[in-house]
């Protein structure tokens, strides 16, 4: 088998982490030994084990508590809490209170609405919350115990790593987000950044914003960010995902689009494609060669912008002739964005840059709604 068709090696999401770092406190708690390797049970059935890191017991002012910590391995997946220790700290609650969670040190709050967490409560999602529950749940009752307990996740270095994140921009402030769906991390999965696209659009929704901008990397978020001074919550890092963003705007509207990327990638959303990646869409020169004749392009332009080797290239060629290729290929790509927001209330802008941010072509809806 060769290094390409190696199978990439899966991980676990730091909600699985926190899971069996709290099970694990929890079991010491009520006095037993701490469980190591410790076993906890996913969404999907599957029962992995994980090695201690940490141990502690202590006294605090709620009286006696118990933390384990586990090291995330996130497999091949290029994740920022990779390595990263997840600690949970388990005490008991008030009697009749159930299972409560606490933000710990490197773990964030929440502060702005649209996210699935009330604005106040600590960023630890629901499907970790659950398995979370249920896991310290099951300690309690094989020790005869009521489930009342408070669980407190953190993350060592957690602060430092969320700035590597889209927390800030979220809302969620002081630390990274407890995640998971399944437990389990795909690598190179697409759904997490889809996620983080709808959370983003959720938040702006949820601040009553009328103008968000959808933008393909650092570059591109930069020139709108000049051309418009818009706010971090206005700001989506579409990345390749043009479908992914667009079907979900076409749910959840918001009145005014501009999508701003580069010549290269918009040359693909312009031809109707909806996944930007070099490696799944390239760059079709006949195609750019087409859009040139549109323009009166001669033959001969023509025949050396099929030859090309690069989009910027051609884009360098059309500047040449004096011919508007990116405002043309950003108008193609307009309408192929509306047309897949079908009906849905967003008039949509195209900005399209050059290799240096610079915004070299522009297309507006005719009829905004």
């Amino acid at each position: 088998m060769s290094e390409h068709a190696t199978p990439l090696r899966r991980g676990w999401t730091t909600g699985t982490c926190a899971t069996a770092a709290a099970r694990a406190a929890a079991d010491a708690l009520f006095g037993r030994e701490f469980p190591d390797p410790v076993t906890v049970t996913l969404p999907g059935g599957q029962t992995p084990a994980f090695a201690l890191a940490v141990t502690e017991r202590g006294e605090g002012s709620d009286g006696p508590w118990a933390a384990a910590g586990v090291v995330k391995d996130a497999g091949d997946d290029p994740d920022v809490t990779h390595g990263a220790l997840v600690r949970a700290r388990v005490w008991r609650g008030a009697p009749g209170s159930g299972v409560s969670f606490r933000a710990g040190p490197g773990v964030g709050t929440v502060t702005l609405p649209g996210l699935p967490l009330a604005v106040g409560e600590p960023a630890i999602n629901p499907v970790p919350r659950s398995m979370i529950a249920r896991a310290v749940g099951e300690a309690a009752a094989e020790a005869g115990q009521p489930a009342d307990l408070v669980v407190e996740v953190g993350v060592e270095n957690g602060e430092r790593l969320a700035r590597r994140t889209m927390n800030g921009r979220l809302g969620i402030l002081g630390g990274l987000s407890i995640l998971g769906t399944t437990g389990i991390v795909v690598p190179y999965s697409c759904a997490a950044w889809i996620a983080s696209i709808q959370r983003g659009i959720d938040v702006a929704r949820a601040a009553g914003l009328s103008h968000v901008a959808a933008c393909t990397g650092d570059l591109s978020e930069k020139a709108v960010v000049a051309r418009y001074g818009l706010s971090e919550q206005a700001l989506i890092d579409m990345g390749d995902f043009a479908g992914g963003t667009l079907k979900y705007l076409r749910r959840h509207p918001i009145p005014r689009l501009t999508l701003c990327g580069g010549f290269a990638k918009f040359g693909k959303l312009a031809r109707g494609l909806m996944d930007l990646h070099s490696k799944r869409n390239s760059v079709d020169f006949d195609w750019l060669a087409g859009r040139l004749a549109e323009l009166g392009a001669g033959p001969d332009l023509i025949a050396r912008a099929r030859g090309a080797n690069t989009a910027a290239q051609v884009l360098g060629m059309a500047d040449a002739a004096g011919l508007p290729l990116a405002d043309h290929v950003a108008e193609l790509a307009r309408r192929a964005a509306q047309d897949v927001l079908e009906d849905a209330p967003v008039a949509v802008e195209v900005l399209v840059t050059d290799r240096q941010g610079r915004i070299v072509g522009v297309a507006h809806s005719p009829n905004p709604r």
